[in-house]
């Protein structure tokens, strides 16, 4: 990790999680930990892959991992995560008892979840009987 600027910390939900089909690009960088984010944020399956959206019903948030990320593989995460493109956004992110102190961020997802089914229990990869 570059050792000049101080890492962010990343909230990742999806294919960026350890054994995700995308987990290869968050090699170097720091596993810290599970987490889960408060309520109010809800996943959605986009295509095989989930988007997180903020959603004021959720009552049950969802679960991921956090990761300090150097600043040049956060601008590589950006691009990966269409960032440029407005597919998603990276923005702070609230989270539950032990890491409700832990300043965080994530990506948002941007296009329309109309028609998409939600996933009730906020993980991913989702359980076949769900």
């Amino acid at each position: 990790m570059n050792a000049s600027l101080p890492p962010t910390i990343l909230f990742i939900y999806g294919t960026l999680k350890r054994n995700g089909s995308n987990h290869r690009h968050l090699v170097g960088q720091q596993f810290l930990g599970e987490a889960r984010t408060s309520p109010g944020y809800r996943l959605y399956i986009v295509a095989d892959y989930p988007g997180m959206v903020s959603d004021t019903a959720d009552q049950r948030g969802v679960s991921g991992e956090l990761w300090a990320v150097d600043s040049a593989k956060l601008a590589e995460l950006d691009a990966f995560e269409g960032v440029p493109e407005k597919l998603y956004r990276r923005a702070p992110i609230s989270l539950i008892s032990p890491h409700q102190d832990q300043v965080a961020q994530t990506y948002l997802y941007l296009r329309n979840t109309r028609g998409r089914q939600p996933i009730i229990n906020g993980h991913w990869p989702v359980a076949q009987t769900e």
